[in-house]
């Protein structure tokens, strides 16, 4: 929590600068694709818009095909450029945006509280994205509309379970109140740079090794020439006649 409070502080600090210095241009560090999915109606484009500009829109319409908005965030000291895709719910488009999932690095699973059909397609969403994104693609079921409580249809305990088997982080949220909306995506995007951070740490490991590995080779083939000489020097010295 406090390294998302520092994000979050760390941001607006950003923000403010920004506005005194129109004219400097940022520097992104990285650039995180995460998509939002889910049955239509859940709040998808709602839990984005309240991420990405603090709004939300009472009369919002059924997204068509795929949109997508940006929000620049500060995490581990580095500035990244989370590109949020909100795609459609409905099953005419579904073709479309399997597309979309291509290069995604994180993934929310959106399901409605107050309606059980919708948490119980997430298994089909999940093997959705599973099936056409990367395999370390960083995952997270986002259970909205937490204001309504006294409409419950799924109960927490039962998405947890669900979670835990499935490897998923978990939140609820309420678009409406912004209730962890926030939290929900500095997790998701905290460990997104973790993958990545790790990715390029093992790559940089890889590179070394394989520099090492390569600067022994050349020492062996230099100690061998070494030792051919000398046997050399010591045949012309044994058959010396004088």
């Amino acid at each position: 929590m406090n390294q998302e409070m520092n994000g979050i502080e760390g941001e607006r600090a950003r923000e403010n600068n920004d506005n005194n210095n129109v004219n400097v241009p940022e520097r992104i560090d990285y650039v995180f694709k995460v998509v939002v999915i889910g049955d239509s109606a859940v709040g998808k484009t709602q839990i984005l818009s309240r991420f990405a500009k603090n709004e939300f829109c009472f009369d919002s319409k059924s997204t068509i095909g795929v949109e997508f908005q940006t929000r620049t965030v500060t995490i581990g000291g580095k500035l990244i450029k989370a590109q949020i895709w909100d795609t459609a719910g409905q099953e005419r488009y579904r073709a479309v945006t399997s597309a979309y999932y291509r290069g995604a690095l994180g993934a929310m699973v959106v399901y409605d509280i107050t309606k059980r059909q919708t948490f119980d397609h997430v298994a089909r969403w999940i093997e959705e994205l599973r099936a056409h994104a990367d395999t370390s693609i960083v995952i997270m079921l986002i259970g909205n509309k937490g204001d309504l409580v006294e409409k419950r249809a799924v109960r927490t305990e039962y998405a947890v379970e669900f979670a835990e088997e499935q490897g998923l982080f978990f939140s609820e949220t309420s678009a409406l109140s912004g209730e962890n909306v926030e939290s929900a995506f500095f997790k998701l995007l905290q460990h997104i740079h973790f993958v990545v951070s790790k990715k390029s740490l093992q790559s940089a490991n890889n590179v070394i090794n394989n520099a090492v590995t390569l600067k022994g080779s050349k020492i062996d083939v230099i100690s061998g020439n070494d030792l051919e000489s000398e046997i050399t020097e010591i045949k012309k010295v044994s058959s010396c006649s004088c």
